[in-house]
């Protein structure tokens, strides 16, 4: 005789991500497929418009994922082979990963207390071989891009903005993507998603033409082939699942904000880790929330007591992005020395505050974590 297994007991597990769709993604779906268009078209556009919106500039091109927008940005400003890029080493691999398929020499700056790239690290990078800065705006923060602005005008280079985790920031009013190309992801764990997409902004004209050139595979009109292209079009299948979640951007961000604040309340100064932190000058669009732990302490143990508690937490990221074996000989590939990020990598941990957690979540995330922390 078999049995029915056990149902699970305990409060249920809160992940640290969650996509949350409505009535208005299901309607526009619908609309989509009862059109039988479901290719790059209208409601492509009509997303368009709403990114650019976010972004205040006049254009924004969507594409077929943040890292299809990383290798257009590139392509688009002709980085290529003997051009140095300078960007952050504590980044997820798609960052590096575009400037290597240009051909072109990644250099890391160190970070600062905020996690984000420093530009006085990125000033002291630059060489007669240096044509990009690509800073990251890392867990939903802007690095100081006014800053980098200065950087990069006094030496004459371009700006590309790793913004794939920043929609709804910004710094001292002004909003990620208008500094340079700013490239934006819409994968299914960011604050906007489309399960896989992406789009770069910008305010010139010239790059945006450019840019939808590249992603349609060269095409000026059809069978119109000016520039060797490619497909990095974006469907209106995933752009009808994105557009109602951009016009409630404000909404997310207002709830992933209030719940950021509340868990650091709770968390409180004394349990030794050390909470994130918002600039004055600044709207932080909390992707995610990430926490330092204590030196020395057993991250990987953390992680199992919180998962034992029904707490879903991430690490990102567990080391520098170039420190991985098929990186350490690579001729593109340098590994400039960046203590801050180094220590960081070593000791961060994220935790839930996605609009899908209450403030009784909150509560059992910041009991957990201290609980984790006493051993």
């Amino acid at each position: 005789m078999t049995h029915a297994p056990e149902a699970p007991t305990g409060p249920p597990f809160i992940p640290i991500s969650a996509p949350r769709f409505g009535e208005a993604e299901e309607r526009l779906l619908l609309q989509v497929l009862r059109s039988g268009a479901i290719a790059q078209g209208p409601m492509v556009a009509r997303l368009e418009g709403l990114c650019a919106g976010m972004a205040g500039v006049p254009h924004a091109v969507a594409v077929s994922s943040g890292t299809a927008a990383l290798d257009a940005a590139l392509e688009v400003m002709e980085v290529g082979p003997g051009d140095e890029v300078i960007t952050a080493p504590f980044t997820f691999v798609a960052t590096l990963n575009a400037i290597l398929r240009r051909g072109a020499t990644a250099r890391f700056a160190d970070i600062t207390d905020d996690y984000v790239v420093d530009p006085e690290s990125m000033a002291a990078l630059v060489t007669p071989r240096t044509r990009a800065l690509l800073p990251v705006h890392l867990y939903g923060l802007m690095a100081d891009m006014e800053r980098i602005g200065e950087v990069a005008q006094r030496h004459g280079l371009g700006i590309i903005e790793d913004a794939a985790q920043a929609h709804g920031a910004s710094l001292r009013g002004r909003r990620p993507g208008s500094f340079g190309l700013g490239c934006f992801s819409f994968y299914a764990t960011k604050n906007v998603t489309s399960g896989e997409g992406g789009v770069v902004t910008t305010s010139d004209e010239g790059f945006a033409e450019r840019l939808r050139l590249l992603r349609n595979q060269g095409m000026r009109g059809r069978y119109d082939y000016t520039t060797i292209g490619h497909n990095w079009r974006m469907t209106d299948l995933a752009a009808a699942l994105a557009i109602p979640q951009m016009e409630r951007l404000d909404t997310i961000t207002a709830e992933r904000h209030h719940n950021a604040e509340t868990l650091t309340a709770l968390i409180g100064p004394d349990c030794g880790a050390v909470t994130p932190r918002t600039p004055t000058d600044q709207v932080h669009a909390w992707h995610q929330y990430t926490v330092l732990l204590p030196p020395g302490t057993d991250r990987d143990l953390v992680v199992s007591r919180l998962a034992e508690q029904g707490i879903g937490a991430g690490v990102y990221y567990p080391r520098l992005v170039w420190d991985y074996p098929l990186f350490h000989s690579h001729p593109g590939v340098v590994r400039d020395d960046t203590p801050r990020a180094a220590d960081v990598a070593r000791r961060c941990l994220s935790l839930p505050v996605h609009p899908g957690v209450r403030d009784s979540d909150l509560l059992r995330i910041a009991e957990a974590l201290r609980s984790a922390l006493a051993g």
